[in-house]
């Protein structure tokens, strides 16, 4: 949240009033967790006010005074309050109920900048009952309350010292799973999409196991989320699909949301399991690999962008490139297993083609103007360590972007060669471009690729030969 509230009261100014360094009433402070203990308690509520007796929605004030407590937990100091007076076992009996996803909101989002504290965050994760409740939470019909406590379990996730605590809790709650997949699958609110899809990245980067079991899950079904809290049975979901409706939801409104379930993909495809579920969906794929295709033919790395747009799209390039290379590796295997090359045909695409040897030319260009930047910046550290780092994730993008035109430019047909030289995907300079990045490491690849253009474009081929002596066919 990014508010600057103001002091709650002057009362703070009394001496021995304050909240540590801060200016802030610890007596406000306290009587705003009293009213929030009457708020939720059923001898404190009109029997009228909701069927259970606890009110649905917060008074003004009340939200008003609460709210400011949620800014004010972004400080340590009133942090620490917080837990000494065991806000979060409040929190607690918030969750139990209240039927009020307002303030569910805010006290999940309280927490939330309370475990930004290492310290606290222990305490919070240590809690088995309070960690329980709150996965239930995603479990949750309400958005915003949805949305803080993804927000919560990702800074638990990132704090080293608790992250396995909580990974160990959501392999042992299979809702966790339905309730994620639900989310994916079925939200269209794009900030809430973003951050579940960081939950999911960085539980897949820390634990390879509960990766596998998600792969491998869909076979059974569990209670999910529901508006009126009756138990209803979610579709049999698949982790492949989910991720991809959500990707195709944030690709327009959110570069870096995006990024993270492109990255999740990724990570699917290191396991072979992971690889399998994408290839052997009913569509063979096709519904990954069009969405991929899709986004580096006509999305990212444009011929009408500049070079250096490579350098702001390395890191999803890298994770997209690398999710398709996985799969035409795999269809390209099961393919010459069944002695057939149907399927494959779909795979071997010349915009694909032209966009790598593309991304491949944009990256000399980057790779240009570093050196001359790092020639400028000699004596200054930071800088080039910044430059470093860059070429580094260009390295890599480059080494995927080959392996995947390697491998394609090895199944070529004279037929598919003669569509890229029809299309204008290959010619002189393109060629050019995939030899130089390609050679010597992927030589069979060329070479195999060179016969087949010889039969497509005598002229060209002899033209390339000149250029790449080591490819000169002995006689």
């Amino acid at each position: 949240m990014d508010r600057n509230p103001s002091p709650p009261s002057s009362e703070a100014e009394e001496e021995g009033d304050a909240v540590g360094n801060t200016v802030y009433s610890k007596h406000w402070l306290f009587s705003i967790l009293t009213r929030l203990i009457e708020v939720i308690s059923p001898e404190k509520t009109e029997p009228a006010s909701s069927p259970e007796g606890v009110q649905t929605e917060l008074d003004e004030e009340m939200e008003n005074d609460i709210c400011k407590v949620w800014d004010m937990s972004m400080d340590e100091d009133v942090a620490l309050f917080l837990q000494e007076f065991n806000a979060p076992d409040i929190f607690m009996g918030v969750f139990a109920k209240s039927k009020c996803p307002r303030l569910t909101e805010i006290c999940v989002g309280i927490l939330g900048n309370m475990a930004c504290f290492q310290d606290i965050c222990m305490s919070i994760s240590k809690d088995e009952s309070l960690g329980q409740v709150l996965l239930q939470r995603l479990c949750d019909s309400d958005s915003p309350t949805l949305l803080e406590t993804s927000r919560l379990l990702l800074t638990c996730l990132s704090q080293p010292e608790v992250a396995n605590v909580w990974v160990e809790r959501i392999r042992e709650n299979p809702s966790v799973y339905d309730c994620v997949c639900f989310i994916m699958s079925s939200s269209t609110n794009v900030e809430l999409l973003v951050k579940v899809g960081e939950v999911v990245d960085k539980l897949f980067d820390l634990d390879e196991e509960l990766m596998l079991n998600w792969i491998k899950n869909g076979t059974c079904r569990s209670v999910g989320p529901s508006v009126d809290d009756s138990p209803e049975e979610l579709p049999d979901f698949k982790i492949v699909p989910c991720i991809l409706e959500a990707a195709k939801q944030v690709r327009s409104d959110n570069p870096e949301g995006l990024d993270v379930y492109m990255h999740i993909l990724q990570l699917l495809t290191t396991v072979d399991e992971g690889i399998q579920a994408i290839v052997q969906a009913p569509d063979g794929g096709k519904e990954t690999w069009t969405l991929l295709y899709d986004l580096v033919c006509h999305e990212l790395c444009q011929p009408d962008d500049p070079p250096i747009i490579v350098q702001e799209q390395k890191t999803v390039l890298a994770s997209i490139l690398s999710v398709l290379s996985a799969m035409f590796a795999s269809q390209t295997e099961q393919e010459y297993t069944k002695m057939r090359k149907s399927k494959l045909c779909f795979f071997l695409d010349m915009p694909l083609i032209g966009s790598l040897i593309r991304i491949l030319q944009y990256m000399e260009g980057c790779g240009k103007r570093s050196v001359d930047k790092s020639k400028e910046s000699e004596e200054q550290e930071t800088g080039k360590a910044d430059l470093n780092e860059e070429d580094f994730h260009l390295k890599i993008l480059k080494d995927i972007c080959c392996e995947l035109l390697s491998n394609m430019l090895q199944e070529l047909t004279k037929e598919n060669t003669l569509e890229g030289l029809h299309q204008g995907h290959l010619n002189e300079q393109t060629c050019s471009c995939a030899f130089q990045n390609l050679l010597p490491l992927y030589f069979t690849s060329v070479e195999s690729f060179l016969e087949v253009l010889r039969e497509a474009d005598q002229t060209l081929a002899d033209n390339l030969e000149k250029r790449f002596p080591s490819l000169k066919v002995n006689t």
